[in-house]
């Protein structure tokens, strides 16, 4: 595959567009299963590009206990597992973000598959807080306000969008942290979206344009 960062990307983009219109359905949790699953894969394959052996191992074992979980919970009737599963499914999308940044920041030059990564990886940080999100969530119920319905649980295309928002830092969220680990939980994600950009993308760009202002060799 010439480039894998696209193909995450899309499905990741794909799954974005698609859950509104199956949450709260009948076939709603076996569509989340079954995109989080694919999600999951591709971000192993990009892993194991990107990270060593005792790298791909752990993640290989976060991806096996957060979609077990994940499965047991939603299929199996055990709600209790579900912070559980949010939990291992924040850490393996932080740590396959971690491998994505690796990646991109491993040479001097910027190739077209690490700008697709660079997308990716904005989303599978943007994954990773709202799993978190909806850990904090559990753990503390009412954590999150909205203007709709502002004391009921927060669904995850909600999470998934007020975590977009930190992320990027748009500010056009209408869901509200109350408690101050949710506060302490979206102030660390703004941080992390200003510094991604800054660091990341704009180091990306950077080498682009070196790029195209070199003269071909002869």
């Amino acid at each position: 595959m010439r480039h894998p960062s696209a193909i995450l990307l899309l499905v990741q983009i794909i799954a974005l567009l698609a859950y509104p219109f199956f949450e709260g359905t009948q076939a709603g949790t076996a569509v989340f299963n079954v995109f989080g699953v694919l999600v999951l894969l591709l971000a192993l394959r990009m892993i194991n590009r990107t990270a060593g052996r005792l790298r791909l191992l752990f993640a290989l074992a976060l991806a096996v206990s957060a979609v077990t979980a994940s499965l047991a919970a939603t299929v199996g009737g055990y709600a209790a597992l579900l912070p559980w599963a949010a939990a291992l499914e924040s850490l393996f999308y932080f740590h396959a973000a971690s491998c994505l940044v690796a990646y991109m920041l491993a040479d001097r030059r910027a190739t077209r598959d690490e700008l697709f990564a660079a997308g990716a990886t904005f989303t599978l940080l943007a994954w990773a807080f709202a799993h978190l999100f909806a850990l904090c969530q559990a753990l503390q119920p009412g954590c999150l306000a909205a203007a709709v319905d502002p004391h009921a649980p927060r669904g995850w295309t909600e999470l998934l969008f007020f975590s977009f928002v930190l992320l990027s830092s748009t500010g056009i969220g209408d869901i509200i942290p109350l408690t101050p680990l949710a506060r302490a939980i979206a102030s660390f994600e703004i941080f992390i979206g200003v510094m991604y950009l800054a660091l990341v993308v704009s180091r990306l760009i950077g080498l682009t344009l070196l790029d195209a202002r070199q003269p071909p060799a002869a």
